[in-house]
Formats: C-alpha cells, sequence, structure tokens
C-alpha cells in the first residue's frame, strides 16, 4: 500500500517521505519499527499506545557488547564502568573478554565497543591474540550493519603507541563496520579521557537507537555496597608498617620486603591481584630541572583545577623520569630547533635517542630559553601510578598487604638513574610516612577455583610476589592440590628471597616442589628456563595431570625464554612439533591453565 495525503492523516510531503523510508526496511525492521513507534508514543503521553501494553513492551532497548583485552586489568575496569553506565541508561550491555568470546558472533551484533591495551611491541594481551588473529584474518565475517567504538590503552614512551586498538579500528572499518565515535588512544593517565569516551559512546548509541533507550530504567551507575570510597582517583594513605631489606650482605641487588596498613581502608583484594602506588619523584632531580631552566620553585602553577609550586608539582605531580614523542613534539615546537624537528620526525631515531634519559636531559641538549612554569607542566604528563604484584593473601594477612620492591639503580649517558617509585619506598619514606594506594584489580592471573588442582609457580626475582601470595591462600583454605615453585636469582647466600618461607612451605607439604637456579654460584649461568628443560618430564606429567602454570616478572628477556621451554618441554615430552606445541600452550591460555604477569 502506498500512503498519500487521501488515504491517510498526513501530509503529502509527510507521506512521501514515509513512503521512501518504508520502501528501504526489510520485515524485521518494519516489525521492530511498529514497536519502537509504540513506545515512543507511550513515552510521550505517559499512556500506553493504542497497540496496548504489549506494543510497549515489544519496544526492544538497543544491544551494546563491550569487549576487553586487558594485560593489567585497566582495560577490563573501563569496560565494566562503560556496561554501568549503559544498564543505568536502559542499554542492554553485555561485557565480555576478549577470551571468552566467539568472534563469529560479530556479524550478528548491532553496536560494539572494542576496549584493548598493548604491550611489548605493540603486542595485543594475551587473552585478546586469539581475537585479533581471527579479526585480521580470511576468516573475519563482513560487519556491515555493526556499529562500533574502540578506546586503546597505551603508553607514549613506547614506540608503538596503542598499536593494537589501532588495528582493532582499522580492521573493523574494512570489514564495513560503521564508527560510533572516533577512538581515543590513552597514554597511562586514562581516567580522564576514557570517562569522556564512554559518554561520548553511549551517547551515539542513544542518537543511534532513538528512544528505544529508556530513560527511566531505574538502574544505579553506583558502585556496589560496602565498596571501598579508595580507587585509583582517591587513593588511600596506608602507613608504613616494615620497610626491609630481604637480600644479604654483599649482594648486588636491593630488594625490600614492604608491609602497608589497609586498615579502615575499606580495601579488599585477592592473591594475583596488584597495588597501585603513587610515588614521589626525587628531590635532587627537580631541583636540577628547575635551576636549568632559571625558574622559581616556589612560583604557583595550576594543574587543571588544582594549585601548587612548581617544585611540588614537579615532585608530586608530573613525569620527569621518562620521554615521550608527545613531549619531544612539544618541546621542537617551542625551541626551534631544527636538528631536534628532524629527530622528531625519525621515529626509529627518536625511539632510540629517548632510552634511558629523562627531561633533565633534553633541558641540556635542547635548552628552552624563556619557557614559563605553567608551560613546562603543561607539557608534561601527570606521573602515572606504579603497580607491584601483591606478595601476601588478605585470609593470611587481614588488614595489611605487602609488596616485593626491586630498587632499581643504573647508569646512563653518563649520568646516575633511578627508579622513581622503587627508591622513593626504598630511600626517602620516613617511619611515620603512609603512601597512596589502591588496588588494582587482575582477573587474568587468578588461582584455581579447584583447590585440588596443581600448581606451577615460575617466578624469577621479585616475580615470586604473587607466589607468596598464592601459597599463603592456599595455607589458608586447606587446598590440596600439589604447587611447585620455580624460582631464580643470583646468588642462593643472599638473594633467595623468603628463603625461610619456602623451606617451611616445603617441610610441611604444601610446597611439593621447589626448583631454584642461583646464575651467578657457578661458572656457568643458569637461568629458570634451565631449570624447566631439565625437569621436562615431570613437568609434562604435572601439565597432564590438569596443572595450571603462573609466570610472573620480567617480560623482555624472562617471560619469553621461559615461553620457549615450555614449547620444548611440550614438544619433546609430547612428541609434539614445535606448531602443535605452541598450539598445546595456547589452548592452555584459552583454559585459563596458563596465565602471566609480566611486565
Amino acid at each position: 500500500m502506498t500512503l498519500s495525503s487521501s488515504n491517510s492523516p498526513l501530509t503529502d510531503e509527510q507521506a512521501r517521505q514515509l513512503n521512501d523510508v518504508l520502501g528501504n526496511l526489510e520485515g524485521h525492521q518494519i516489525d521492530w519499527l511498529s514497536g519502537y513507534l509504540a513506545g515512543w508514543r507511550a513515552a510521550q503521553t505517559g499512556q500506553p499506545s493504542a497497540g496496548g501494553a504489549a506494543a510497549v513492551a515489544s519496544v526492544e532497548a538497543p544491544s551494546l557488547t563491550v569487549l576487553y583485552g586487558s594485560q593489567t586489568g585497566n582495560a577490563e575496569g573501563v569496560a565494566e564502568m562503560l556496561g554501568e553506565q549503559a544498564s543505568a541508561r536502559g542499554i542492554k550491555a553485555s561485557v565480555v573478554d576478549m577470551a571468552d568470546y566467539k568472534p563469529r558472533q560479530l556479524k550478528s551484533e548491532s553496536f560494539v565497543a572494542v576496549l584493548a591495551s598493548t604491550h611489548g611491541e605493540g603486542d595485543p594481551p594475551d587473552g585478546a591474540l586469539d581475537f585479533h588473529e581471527f579479526i585480521h584474518s580470511r576468516k573475519a565475517p563482513g560487519l556491515k550493519g555493526v556499529h562500533y567504538g574502540v578506546l586503546a590503552l597505551g603508553d607514549t614512551s613506547y614506540e608503538h603507541f596503542c598499536q593494537t586498538g589501532k588495528d582493532f579500528d582499522a580492521r573493523f572499518a574494512e570489514l564495513g563496520a560503521s564508527q560510533l565515535v572516533e577512538r581515543v588512544d590513552c597514554d597511562v593517565d586514562y581516567d580522564d579521557p576514557a570517562e569522556t569516551w564512554v559518554t561520548a559512546m553511549l551517547d551515539a548509541i542513544e542518537a543511534k537507537a532513538g528512544a528505544a533507550v529508556s530513560a527511566g530504567s531505574g538502574q544505579s551507575a553506583g558502585g556496589a555496597p560496602g565498596k571501598s570510597q579508595y580507587d585509583r582517583k582517591n587513593p588511600f594513605p596506608a602507613p608504613v608498617l616494615e620497610n626491609l631489606v630481604l637480600n644479604g650482605r654483599g649482594s648486588n641487588k636491593e630488594t625490600r620486603h614492604i608491609e602497608l596498613s589497609l586498615e579502615d581502608s575499606g580495601l579488599t583484594y585477592r592473591p594475583g591481584d596488584a597495588v597501585g602506588i603513587y610515588p614521589q619523584n626525587n628531590p635532587n632531580l627537580v631541583a636540577a630541572i628547575i635551576e636549568k631552566l632559571g625558574l622559581d620553585p616556589e612560583e604557583t602553577v595550576s594543574l587543571g583545577e588544582t594549585q601548587t609550586t612548581l617544585s611540588k608539582a614537579l615532585m608530586h605531580y608530573r613525569e620527569i623520569t621518562v620521554l615521550t614523542k608527545p613531549l619531544m613534539e612539544q618541546w621542537a615546537a617551542y625551541c626551534g630547533d631544527a636538528e631536534l624537528q628532524k629527530l622528531v620526525g625519525d621515529q626509529a631515531g627518536l625511539t632510540d635517542w629517548m632510552r634511558g634519559r629523562d627531561l633533565l636531559d633534553l633541558i641540556e641538549t635542547w635548552p628552552a630559553e624563556g619557557l614559563g612554569a605553567d608551560t613546562l607542566t603543561g607539557m608534561l604528563r601527570k606521573l602515572p601510578p606504579r603497580l607491584y604484584s601483591i606478595a601476601s593473601s588478605q585470609a593470611a594477612v587481614d588488614e595489611e598487604v605487602h609488596m616485593t620492591v626491586a630498587a632499581v639503580r643504573y647508569e646512563s649517558h653518563n649520568r646516575e638513574r633511578e627508579g622513581v617509585a622503587s627508591t622513593w619506598l626504598s630511600d626517602r619514606l620516613e617511619d611515620d610516612a603512609t603512601v597512596p594506594v589502591y588496588i588494582d584489580p587482575n582477573k587474568n592471573f587468578k588461582l584455581p577455583e579447584d583447590d585440588d588442582a596443581p600448581v606451577i609457580m615460575i617466578g624469577p626475582g621479585t616475580g615470586v610476589a604473587p607466589f607468596r601470595a598464592f601459597m599463603q591462600e592456599r595455607e589458608e583454605r586447606g587446598a590440596r592440590g600439589r604447587n611447585w615453585l620455580f624460582f631464580g636469582e643470583q646468588h642462593f647466600h643472599m638473594d633467595f628471597l623468603y628463603q625461610s618461607e619456602w623451606l617451611t612451605w616445603r617441610r610441611q607439604g604444601l610446597l611439593d616442589h621447589l626448583t631454584v637456579a642461583f646464575s651467578r654460584d657457578q661458572e656457568e649461568k643458569v637461568y629458570v628456563q634451565n631449570r624447566i628443560r631439565d625437569y621436562a618430564t615431570e613437568l609434562w606429567s604435572w601439565l597432564q595431570d590438569g596443572a595450571y602454570l603462573y609466570v610472573c616478572g620480567d617480560a623482555d628477556a624472562m617471560a619469553p625464554d621461559v615461553n620457549e621451554a615450555l614449547i620444548d618441554v611440550i614438544a619433546h615430552e609430547g612428541n609434539k612439533s614445535r606448531d602443535e606445541a605452541t598450539e598445546y600452550l595456547r589452548d592452555l591460555a584459552r583454559e585459563k591453565r596458563y596465565q602471566r604477569d609480566v611486565y
């Protein structure tokens, strides 16, 4: 039937427009539109339409699928916030780890939010590998009709900043999906841009879906009852209870065991989570920077809504030990130096120059005459929190949280350097000091729910921290599953972290195997990956018995080397090709039986 002014209450122009719309719709779209109009009418009048309550009920709220790929939990946290705010607006939201999502469903989605972090050399998080591979393969479906948005999390001090998010954004567009909002690439200080993106994403969905979104859903985006008031934006000032050196006399290392009180904070955590701390920059470096620029340390500067002195701004609020491309670009624009501008245009050369240098190096190499205090602080990104794997189980230590911190000190470009947080915690904490902290949950690094399941823990150096928490937890729970620790350091007598605790657990029978590798105690260096190969037969047997594998520690060298050793063991003991062994290990990761916390 064709509408006109003669057979409807519409004007000729209204009838023409409606005929044009209806002529381009398929049957299921017309069904949806009829229900939508009934609901829209009811919303305008406050009364059921002529179609009755059934027509109102037929109006379906839009569905949003929130996919996240998270290595440390940041992307997951934003994804959950998006899900909560969507529900509060009447949008049906499903928040799903990419590791648990069946990617062939993509073509059936209406609205998709993709939140992805990047680690290493532009790599996806472990849990997003399969999804990333599928979406970039020839098997990926066409996504015409899918509306999407991407939030990318990364670190501008790395060359491949937010690469995973950029990959997803480009590929969704290639497959025909329609971008709802512009991709946002977040630096380590991601809270504000992430919240802005979440709001923009939901606004865009509402605009696209129209009145199908029920403004009166009655759901609240507030936190769960009893949730602590302290979080990343509002850290808890945790009193220091203990700050002890774990290494013996003569060691080349300085590793601290630090205990903080969480009393009255309401903060809770599980083994595998991390504690985030807001550190302070070294006052000597702050003073040197201010002096080089000829500025007044007591000059007032504005940091958003906060006003403070330049000295305090550089001490507490701004990153001065890590150079980033955005900072280099701003510095080049200010200085107008041809050499620096050329360097900024050479990504590889810029990355190489920035490595191991800080703001003082930049000032000394390319002086910025007349640079004002507010201009300086405006160029610098916020001082981000540092994350440490929690070294305790709350079931064992109650309102405390323990950390294992290696003091970072090294020489680079003819200057002594140091880690911001580690040396602050090691050198400059007073006895009555407090440390601003929050809990950073990590659902991708958790003990098996089955207390009878065997557990293999590989944690050299400070990577042993979460496994101390694992053992405390399994002891408190009376878990009967076998436990095996691989630990490595330089020297047995000086660097065996928490030695007495491991030996006690082994004597009690909670720790079935303690396999160590002390690299400097013999002429030929021995590492945990060597020990993994030494115990190949038994390790394979444990895997066949359903053991869970955990790796914690250095992402650049240790984690890849351990991964290679595990592939070798699986290939040899399982009589598999390298490709088959690699896939076996990937299957363990999909089953949550191979989990890594690497940094």
